[in-house]
């Protein structure tokens, strides 16, 4: 008996001290605990978001930039490989003279050029 008396003692003595009239609040939302747990995760993938977005939108203003500079003596490398020296500029398509010999010209999108080379006109000057 007397060591059932001590087993109760024991069991009330590491109960946590909580008052009675200590007023209960309601259980955290479940959205309070997702938001802890996921919280800086989620915050991860926003940052991430918007670097990538970021750097995409930069990379389309600055092509369409470079699309919008082509101007006539332009020497300009298309997304398939050719070369040629841009004769005619509209607002959705360019004209390349690509072989000086048989004076071929082909039309492209405007969209099909890859990158600028540079200037006829600036690397006769430097010659």
């Amino acid at each position: 008996m007397h060591r059932l008396f001590d087993l109760i003692v024991l069991a009330q003595e590491t109960a946590p001290a909580v008052p009675p009239d200590a007023p209960k609040g309601p259980p955290a939302p479940g959205w309070l605990m997702f938001l802890q747990s996921f919280g800086p995760l989620i915050l991860i993938l926003v940052v991430f978001w918007f670097l990538v977005i970021g750097s995409k939108r930069k990379q389309e203003r600055q092509r369409r930039e470079m699309l919008d500079s082509v101007k006539k003596g332009d020497r300009v490398q298309t997304i398939g490989g050719i070369l040629g020296t841009v004769l005619d500029v509209r607002e959705d398509r360019v004209v390349l003279k690509v072989d000086e010999s048989s004076n071929t010209k082909i039309s492209f999108a405007k969209s099909a050029v890859h990158r600028v080379l540079g200037d006829d006109n600036k690397a006769d000057n430097k010659s």
